[in-house]
C-alpha cells in the first residue's frame, strides 16, 4: 500500500498511551534491520534478499521469531534452543549498544516531558524484557512509564492485561506504533491507534489509520 498524506491526530480523548519503542520512541529500526543483515551475510544473496524483504515486513515481533522462521524457511535450518538463544545472543551485541544512544525520534522526548505525570504511559515492545529495561535505564527514560513490557509475551496480551488492569476504556486508550503487529495488537483490543510512519516510507496500515511522521503531530 503506497503512503497517502499523513493526517492530523488532534484532539484525542485519552486515558493511557501505550508506546512501541524501536522507531516510535528512539530511531533505532534502520540498526535492528542492519543487524540482521549482518547476522545472514553469508547466506547466499538470493536468500539474504529473501531474509530481508522477510525482516522488513514483519517489523515488531520478536528476534526469535524472525530468526527461527528465517533459518527454518530460507535456510532449511531447524535451530533448537540453545541454537536459537546463540543466534539471538548475536543479534542482541549489534544492536544493544547502538539502541541505548541513538536519537529521539523528534518530539518523543518532549512529548514524554510533557505528559507523564499526567497520563499514565506504557511501552509495549517485541524487545526482550530484560534488554528493554535496561535500554530504559541507560537512556534515563525509565521514569516515564508506569510499566515496561517486552517479549517472549506477545503485544495483544499484553494490551489486554494492562486494559484489564488498569481498568483503562479500549475506546479511550492509545496504541502509537509503526508496524502492522502494533496495529493488530490494539485492533484485536479495540484500542485506538495512530501509525509512525518515515517520511518517503511505504505504510503497510489500512487506509483509515492516521499516520504521523514524528510525535511532534502527536496531540492530545
Amino acid at each position: 500500500m503506497g503512503k497517502r498524506p499523513e493526517e492530523g491526530v488532534g484532539a484525542i480523548s485519552t486515558d493511557a498511551i501505550f508506546f512501541d519503542f524501536d522507531g516510535v520512541l528512539v530511531e533505532s529500526t534502520n540498526f535492528k534491520i542492519s543487524a540482521f543483515e549482518e547476522i545472514y551475510r553469508d547466506s547466499p544473496p538470493d536468500r539474504l534478499a529473501r531474509i530481508m524483504a522477510y525482516v522488513r515486513a514483519n517489523e515488531g515481533i520478536p528476534r526469535w521469531d524472525k530468526i527461527r522462521h528465517c533459518h527454518r524457511t530460507f535456510l532449511g535450518i531447524e535451530l533448537d534452543d540453545r541454537e536459537l538463544s546463540a543466534w539471538c545472543e548475536r543479534f542482541r551485541a549489534l544492536v544493544e549498544d547502538e539502541v541505548a544512544s541513538c536519537n529521539w525520534v523528534p518530539g518523543a522526548a518532549e512529548f514524554l516531558e510533557r505528559h507523564h505525570l499526567e497520563l499514565p504511559l506504557f511501552v509495549v515492545t517485541g524487545t526482550p524484557q530484560e534488554e528493554i529495561l535496561r535500554i530504559l535505564t541507560r537512556r534515563k527514560m525509565s521514569h516515564y512509564f508506569v510499566s515496561v513490557h517486552g517479549a517472549p509475551r506477545r503485544k495483544p496480551p499484553i494490551v489486554k492485561d494492562l486494559l484489564d488492569r488498569h481498568g483503562f476504556t479500549p475506546e479511550r486508550t492509545l496504541f502509537v506504533g509503526d508496524a502492522r503487529a502494533d496495529y493488530e495488537a490494539a485492533r484485536v483490543n479495540g484500542v485506538r491507534f495512530v501509525g509512525r510512519l518515515l517520511p518517503g516510507g511505504s505504510n503497510g496500515f489500512p487506509s483509515d489509520v492516521p499516520v504521523i511522521s514524528d510525535l511532534t503531530s502527536l496531540t492530545l
